[in-house]
């Protein structure tokens, strides 16, 4: 399957054609000159490519970026499998916690935190779906991979048009209504090991002006280890109206539903000892959310395009705990005295933001050629409910009722205002520059109180910041595919309500915070030759100061050890990036009929901090190396795909510890998954299956203080899947 994306090919199309004619009579020779046609599309060799120099308004010449498209993958996408979807990303550090209490795997680029996705810009068909764009900048919330068309990063340079992330961006873009079907349904149904059975059913289609598409998604499972039993419902709906052939409107709403219940965390001894093992049998947690997004998008003329989203995003996270106290080593256990469970605590928090984002682009003349110029500004206000700390009660159930008050109260806004603008000067036909401003205004408030044993604190702060972004990407094409690349952007990361207030009771804030900022550079070649090969090699460096971090700190005063979120230093991230993919059959042949390819995934990293007490140490979670390697072959009906993965080792916080009795810090060794995913298609069925972890290594990813561990998480060990689609 060949599908046409990346350089935005312009041709002339000149056809003359020939009635049937009378030799005798010249007047029946005519001549038809059709139109000029552009073709702009996301070329790949099997499911990884790169965005145009420009799509739906968004400018992306010039900038680190990468596509996958999900319908051309093996993979296990009833349970999100990152790292069989998102793998070929080169240098993704994927934190594995999703069976532990988080509803969604977290991701992160070039030695950055990866926990719930903080450091990314996370959207949905191009709005924002994490908790708040600056201040709870979490994800709980990603579509259910079956529904997904394809996903597009930016790396580092996203700041401009998206926001000010060091991450960048990632977007799921959801699938579209068929063209031509007033109707179509897909339902599908996968059951695996622990416990797990996924149903998605999706409905769509067009009937003359209307379009509609929907879906909706059940899991259940009980999980890895035990305690872990979870349940999710997730659903979709979106209806657009086409007004004219110039302009259309449409409405979209996502939700989720989930209930999970968390194992709690180990201690290395305990993890050692057997992976599987749970320290908790009460922690529970949910997390509903919900997103509305209207839209309008405009073409005035063939050069000018207008989009306008308008979101409204509600959501809130409820746990009950057996909390961090004692740490990984304390049991949850019946007191023989009093005969019952120590109470457990109580967080609940709500969140809701209005966001709103125009986009203008237009194409002018400018040097003997077309360059495009584009605007927009997002307009943001976030509202945050933060009550934790409660007393909850010795039950084992689900049960968020308190006794007495809350141990803090807590309310935030966050506004922002940021316009931007771009603007592609192609200079000839090979050679573009895309300078860039955005401007970014945030005020942020806080209110309410925390209790010191008898004490009540109360909080009333306000805070404005005005920050301009400033970046430049170069672009020169050595082929209608091929082309080199640099770019630098300034990025910028306020403080998060998160670092502003400790989870649990044995974590510490610095009450001296300061934002972080630095920039992103990037410097790289990339393309496609025919229909065979698919490559990226780049080198980027990354400035990233007065970073906020964990360090482990004594108490003098009772000499216990505790965990401190304070500006660690500042750290540099350097190092190489590198994706290629080859079709060996069609190397040699121009069958489409069978396919044999091969991919390579490869990232160094070096992420050092250059300042403060830690200057040479690694940045906590930045492992040196990433490499995933993976063997394709598929044929008219079948596809098989066996992915080799390799992350290499970490460490918990800044200190570098090998060990410690904190649960945050110590060693995260490297570890190696296989995993091995199939599909055979029929007609209209389609059967799936697949084995991850094929080794059962025993391995994790995170260590954490708190929720939900506290200690180390344990990933997933070696588990099946198979299931079975329909479409119609």
């Amino acid at each position: 399957m060949k599908y046409i994306v990346l350089p935005m090919l312009l041709f002339p199309l000149a056809l003359m054609s020939q009635n049937k004619t009378n030799k005798n009579n010249p007047d029946t020779l005519k001549t038809v000159i059709l139109e000029d046609v552009s073709v702009t599309g996301i070329r790949t060799v099997k499911a990884t490519g790169h965005m145009p120099e420009m799509k739906d308004g968004i400018i992306y010449a010039g900038k680190k970026n990468e596509v996958i498209i999900t319908d051309s993958m093996d993979a296990n996408k009833a349970i999100n499998n990152t790292r069989q979807i998102l793998g070929r990303i080169p240098g993704l550090n994927i934190v594995e916690t999703e069976s532990s209490g988080f509803t969604a795997n977290g991701i992160a680029t070039r030695g950055l935190n990866p926990v719930q996705s903080i450091e990314m810009n996370t959207r949905q068909n191009g709005y924002n779906i994490s908790g708040d764009i600056y201040g709870y900048n979490e994800a709980y919330y990603l579509p259910p991979m079956e529904a997904v068309n394809r996903i597009e990063m930016v790396r580092g340079a996203a700041a401009l048009q998206f926001g000010s992330q060091f991450g960048g961006l990632v977007n799921y873009v959801l699938k579209d209504p068929p063209v031509n079907k007033k109707f179509e349904a897909v339902s599908s149904i996968t059951q695996g090991s622990f416990g797990l059975f996924n149903s998605f059913t999706s409905l769509g289609g067009r009937n003359k002006k209307l379009s509609y598409y929907a879906f909706l998604q059940y899991r259940n499972m009980d999980g890895y280890r035990p305690n872990s039993q979870q349940w999710q419902l997730s659903g979709y709906g979106k209806l657009q109206y086409a007004i004219s052939d110039k302009s259309n409107i449409g409405f979209e709403y996502s939700l989720l539903r989930n209930r999970i219940q968390m194992p709690g965390g180990l201690t290395d001894s305990l993890f050692a000892a057997d992976p599987r093992a749970s320290t908790r049998s009460r922690n529970w947690l949910k997390s509903p959310w919900n997103i509305m997004t209207g839209y309008f998008n405009l073409d005035p003329s063939n050069n000018t395009h207008v989009s306008i989203k308008m979101t409204y995003l509600f959501g809130n996270r409820s746990l009950v705990w057996r909390n961090e106290d004692g740490g990984p080593e304390a049991k949850d256990e019946i007191d023989p005295v009093t005969l019952q469970y120590v109470p457990r605590e109580v967080g609940i928090e709500a969140m809701k933001n209005i966001t709103s984002e125009i986009r203008i682009t237009h194409n002018y003349p400018f040097a003997n050629g077309q360059s495009t110029f584009a605007a927009g500004a997002r307009i943001s206000h976030a509202w945050f409910k933060r009550n934790g700390g409660g007393e909850g009660t010795t039950n084992s159930d689900f049960d968020l009722s308190i006794t007495g008050n809350w141990g803090y109260d807590l309310a935030f806004n966050t506004t922002n205002l940021a316009p931007f603008i771009e603007n592609i000067f192609r200079l000839n036909n090979r050679l573009s520059i895309t300078p860039g401003f955005r401007f970014e205004y945030l005020n942020s408030q806080a209110r309410g109180y925390k209790m010191d044993g008898t004490d009540k604190l109360e909080t009333d702060l306000s805070r404005s910041r005005y920050f301009p972004l400033f970046g430049v990407g170069v672009q020169y094409k050595t082929s209608y595919y091929t082309n080199l690349y640099a770019n630098i952007s300034q990025a910028y990361r306020p403080i998060e309500y998160s670092q502003l207030q400790p989870f649990g009771v044995s974590s510490r804030i610095d009450k001296n915070l300061k934002d972080a900022n630095g920039f992103n550079a990037d410097l790289g070649y990339r393309g496609t030759v025919d229909n065979y090969l698919n490559f990226d090699f780049g080198l980027f460096y990354m400035a990233y100061n007065n970073r906020i971090g964990v360090i482990v700190q004594t108490d003098p005063v009772t000499g216990n050890t505790y965990s401190f979120r304070t500006n660690v230093a500042n750290s540099v991230h350097k190092g190489i990036e590198s994706y290629v993919e080859c079709n060996l059959l069609k190397l040699f042949s121009n069958s489409s009929q069978y396919g044999l390819s091969v991919f390579h995934s490869f990232s160094w990293i070096d992420a050092r901090y250059t300042s403060g007490e830690y200057k040479g140490n690694r940045v906590e979670a930045a492992a040196k190396t990433i490499n995933r390697i993976g063997l394709l072959m598929n044929t008219h009906s079948l596809s098989t795909t066996l992915q080799w993965n390799h992350t290499g080792d970490a460490f918990g916080d800044a200190s570098n510890a090998y060990s410690s009795t904190d649960p945050v810090a110590g060693y995260i060794p490297a570890y190696t998954v296989l995993d091995a995913s199939a599909t055979w298609k029929f007609r209209v069925f389609s059967l799936k299956g697949g084995i991850n972890n094929i080794a059962g290594k025993n391995y994790f990813t995170r260590r954490t203080d708190e929720y939900p561990g506290p200690g180390i998480i344990p990933a997933i060990g070696r588990s099946f899947y198979l299931g079975i689609t329909l479409k119609m």
